[in-house]
């Protein structure tokens, strides 16, 4: 009986020793084609998941054009010239699968889809092209074509285990609460001295790769940047996506900078000059306008300045009225 009651005691103790260092552990449960962590954030799949057959050989290809756009479309792109040299990755981290890193997680399930921007149902062509036309200041693809067929099949093969109509938490970009005050480019240069130049350098003209083609580190501003009507010119955009990702490789899990860093950062790089698209047809619906979007004319008589850099909360008071 003592050494039963031995053997209890040491096995109590080994639990208690257990539960000590592994409390804030998960094991993290592993599908096909995404992975939940601790926070039930997806993930999506790599490239070394990728099946071998001949779907795969497309699917890689489609990863491969996003991650390293601008060797296939770019200045000097062995395909076609289309795009200002930045690469999709750039946006839309490790090739779209980072969580809160702009990723694709939702394509496959959300698609088609109604925008307020277009006022049209888009499908994963046309929403590619757009950003192509915008984050890449370029020109369109064909819909049909074997690159647009490929980036479509890695969307599809990343988001297959996602239920038709949902949207997985760690999906896009995270919102971040409005500040009570106005975003602060003064400030934010400061932070950017401090956090972001020694990539992006002084300049705002990021890094070229080693080879020459598309960049290490990408221009934040200037003509090889993204447009004035890209997603991330609003400053709430922009802001979510410095806060967990930046400076590189931040992930989500530990942050370095705090909210209000983010948003001024963010209002200071959106504050220089960079390429300008016509945006007359955007938004039909003035109503559905971001309270961010930094162009009028807007729904309401708040000015441009403030529906760039706030303060937001009369302006969403006024819209819920």
């Amino acid at each position: 009986m003592k050494k039963i009651g031995y053997l209890l005691i040491t096995i109590s103790l080994l639990i208690g020793i257990a539960n000590f260092f592994f409390k804030n552990e998960t094991i993290p449960t592993i599908a096909t084609n995404q992975v939940m962590d601790s926070a039930n954030c997806w993930t999506g799949a790599g490239p070394y998941q990728i099946p071998t057959d001949s779907l795969g050989k497309q699917i890689q290809y489609g990863r491969n054009l996003i991650a390293n756009t601008a060797y296939y479309l770019g200045p000097a792109g062995i395909v076609a010239h289309q795009t200002n040299g930045m690469n999709c990755q750039n946006c839309h981290l490790e090739a779209g699968t980072k969580p809160w890193g702009n990723n694709y997680g939702a394509v496959a399930s959300l698609y088609p889809k109604y925008r307020d921007r277009s006022g049209k149902i888009e499908s994963i062509e046309m929403r590619v092209n757009d950003c192509l036309q915008r984050s890449l200041n370029g020109q369109p693809l064909d819909s049909l074509s074997k690159e647009m067929l490929a980036i479509k099949a890695y969307f599809l093969w990343l988001g297959k285990n996602i239920p038709k109509g949902t949207k997985p938490k760690g999906t896009g970009i995270q919102d971040l609460p409005f500040l009570t005050r106005a975003a602060n480019p003064i400030e934010g240069e400061k932070l950017y001295s401090t956090n972001c130049l020694k990539c992006h350098l002084a300049n705002g003209q990021g890094q070229a790769a080693i080879d020459g083609i598309g960049y290490l580190y990408p221009p934040l501003w200037g003509e090889h940047s993204y447009n004035n009507a890209a997603g991330l010119f609003r400053i709430s955009r922009l802001a979510g996506f410095i806060k967990n990702n930046m400076p590189n490789p931040v992930n989500y899990h530990h942050p370095i900078l705090s909210n209000e860093a983010a948003w001024d950062i963010a209002a200071y790089i959106n504050s220089q000059p960079r390429p300008s698209k016509n945006q007359d047809a955007d938004w039909p619906n003035k109503a559905k306008k971001p309270i961010d979007y930094p162009y009028g004319p807007f729904a309401d008589s708040f000015s441009e300045m403030q529906h760039k850099y706030g303060p937001y909360d009369a302006i969403v008071k006024a819209r819920k009225k």
